[in-house]
């Protein structure tokens, strides 16, 4: 039976195994509340299969295992903040219409930001760094990881943000409203599928627009809360609201791609749900060109470009409530061959990065 396991952590009791595998995934992370990274290595090492498919965000790319990735995304993050911190507000895990076992968690990084990072200045400051993480298991095991971090978040609190200004609020992303994003309770089938359901119905409604009609034939209303929450990646920012999400990302993006949705037999989605919350995946799960006049300050190109969004809904009485997006922006500067590290280290070469923590001065 799929729906149970053995749970091997806390004795004979059985457990569903979306909940085994949530278990195992924070287990991992535990030794990055208090980074240990003796104790990281080793769990990673057991919670990945060798060689796993690791997929991070731009600049990253694609690694092997997971010691390629710590030695490659961790270590350098700790040295440039050396009293990192995870902190996870959304676990969750469920069953994919395509048969595969997925965890996705969200959350922060913090740190005091203490030496460059990516070549991002310092500030000596608490930094926030928002982290969107799948996970896809066979047997207990992780066999790919899909994970973007919200550089462009780092880039402005330092302000070294080389490109246009967001047009939505700037601000660490909050934890769901509700306090209840880490999904502790039985993996329930049929509410999980219903929240995973009522967001693919959302979805197939708005992608008529526009080219099946105006703002109407979305539908909007009908499935978005009156004081929902559209927490966006760092450089398009947050829109409270179907107002504030219609004016400061779904606007500038459908005049800039108007052909988004019209190239689904090339991607595939990954939708799952858990409880009250739905979360999707595909890398790349968008397809579309950049035209008209330009997006996020960008000239248009022209340029068919994918993208990488890894996001989780919560759903209120039948409404979605909260819905958090992060799209690796990174990757698509790139394709549209904008180099927004270069930029940066034009922008900011005058500035000298000196060794923190600073003395400091007795009264």
């Amino acid at each position: 039976m799929h729906s149970v396991i053995i749970d091997n952590v806390r004795g004979d009791r059985l457990v569903d195994i979306h909940s085994r595998h949530k278990q195992l995934v924070s287990a991992a992370h535990a030794h990055l509340y208090d980074f240990d990274e003796v104790a990281l290595r080793r769990s990673f090492a057991a919670l990945f299969l060798d060689r796993a498919h690791i997929r991070m965000c731009s600049p990253f790319g694609d690694l092997d295992g997971s010691e390629s990735f710590i030695d490659t995304c961790y270590m350098p993050l700790v040295k440039a903040m050396p009293d990192l911190e995870r902190r996870t507000w959304i676990l969750v895990a469920g069953l994919t219409e395509h048969g595969g076992y997925w965890v996705g968690s969200a959350g922060h990084y913090f740190g005091t930001f203490v030496s460059s990072w990516l070549d991002i200045p310092p500030t000596g400051h608490l930094a926030h760094l928002r982290f969107h993480e799948f996970f896809r298991f066979e047997d207990e095991k992780v066999i790919e990881f899909q994970a973007i971090w919200d550089i462009p978040e780092i880039m402005m609190q330092a302000r070294a943000w080389p490109l246009a200004p967001s047009l939505g609020r700037e601000f660490c992303i909050p934890s769901p409203a509700s306090m209840d994003g880490l999904v502790s309770e039985p993996w329930n089938e049929a509410e999980s599928r219903a929240t995973r359901d009522l967001i693919i119905e959302m979805l197939t409604y708005m992608k008529r627009h526009p080219s099946h009609g105006g703002a109407d034939v979305m539908e909007m209303e009908r499935f978005w809360h009156p004081k929902m929450n559209w927490y966006g990646p760092a450089g398009i920012g947050t829109g409270r609201g179907i107002a504030g999400f219609r004016n400061w990302h779904q606007i500038p993006f459908l005049r800039a791609m108007p052909d988004r949705g019209q190239y689904l037999d090339e991607i595939i989605y990954h939708f799952f749900g858990d409880a009250n919350y739905a979360a999707v995946t595909g890398w790349p799960n968008m397809i579309q060109t950049v035209t008209q006049d330009g997006w996020l300050g960008i000239a248009p190109s022209g340029r068919r470009v994918t993208m990488r969004s890894l996001d989780f809904w919560r759903v209120e009485n039948g409404l979605i409530r909260e819905n958090w997006v992060m799209v690796d922006l990174l990757d698509v500067y790139r394709q549209l061959n904008v180099d927004v590290f270069g930029r940066m280290r034009e922008f900011n070469k005058a500035r000298v990065f000196g060794d923190i923590p600073f003395p400091i001065q007795e009264v």
